[in-house]
């Protein structure tokens, strides 16, 4: 077992030496990776934050009950029991006495109420689920509206589907644009693997001929690869946060103009590690088929 680590340490220390030698290629190809990778990861976040507005938006994502005028205390309170064993639902009651007051508040609605006759709003619950998937959500309106003394259940289901079907074009389209620059990220590494390859070639063939096993040849790169990914999707990661830092100002300042109080939220630790180590898989990935046929000449 030990042998087996010092041989993966000296690997480890061979590609640090190799990118250390060469510090101009180093420093453009973890650009070329870290901005391949930015794109696709600042898309995700993008939409995360949009997903996060979506919830945040006032009404968007809530449900109206409004019970029947001639609904008494008890109706009331049958509803509010079966609110109440509705799972994962927050909800309010908002009275009818309420209500009136609020509409009378509002500019020219004094005169007019003040000559009804009666209070001609219901009392109505604002009922906001947990689950907040179309299907989840249109299928607590259909339940709530069969409830007793239930005149009216309003749910902008339009809307929600709307965005919820923006969400999962963003996302295709964010899968394929991460594919792309995946597949580009690992042609990166297998040119510069190949490369060093070719200018090794005579200290392979030396190695080869003392009885080099091919996983003590190809694993340098291997290591070299997958730690100038890891590199450049840390890189990645930290230009994905500066955006969002230069982006956290207008933002709130364009909430704040809406009545809104809307923050970006950055990617966490366990996200960033999650990048790194994509970026790190895929330099793997691109060394393992580099050196796999760059190799067959030694054959």
């Amino acid at each position: 077992m030990s042998a087996w680590l010092i041989q993966h340490r000296a690997a480890l220390a061979a590609a640090f030496r190799r990118l250390w030698a060469t510090p101009l290629n180093t420093l453009l190809s973890l650009l070329v990776i870290g901005i391949a990778l930015t794109l696709p990861a600042f898309g995700y976040v993008a939409l995360d934050n949009l997903r996060e507005l979506g919830r945040n938006a006032s009404g968007v994502q809530q449900i109206s009950l409004f019970m029947s005028l001639e609904a008494s205390r008890k109706d009331v309170g049958e509803i509010e029991s079966r609110l109440r064993q509705a799972v994962g639902s927050q909800w309010r009651f908002v009275p009818k006495e309420d209500a009136l007051k609020r509409m009378k508040s509002s500019e020219g609605m004094a005169e007019i109420v003040a000559s009804l006759p009666r209070n001609p709003l219901p009392d109505a619950f604002i009922v906001e689920p947990a689950d907040t998937e179309p299907a989840a959500l249109e299928a607590l309106r259909q339940e709530i509206a069969g409830w007793p003394k239930v005149a009216h259940v309003q749910l902008d289901s339009a809307w929600i589907k709307r965005f919820d079907a923006f969400l999962r074009l963003g996302k295709m389209a964010l899968w394929m644009l991460a594919g792309l620059f995946g597949a580009g990220l690992v042609a990166v590494t297998f040119n510069t693997i190949r490369l060093q390859v070719m200018a090794q070639s005579a200290e392979i063939e030396v190695a080869r001929m003392i009885g080099a096993t091919d996983g003590f040849i190809r694993r340098p790169f291997y290591y070299f690869g997958a730690l100038q990914g890891a590199l450049g999707g840390l890189l990645a990661a930290l230009l994905v946060l500066a955006a969002l830092r230069l982006l956290a100002g207008p933002v709130g300042e364009l909430a704040a103009l809406y009545g809104g109080n809307f923050s970006l939220r950055p990617p966490g630790v366990a996200e960033m590690l999650g990048l790194t180590a994509l970026g790190a898989f895929l330099g793997w990935l691109g060394a393992q088929l580099s050196v796999s046929l760059s190799l067959r000449k030694f054959d």
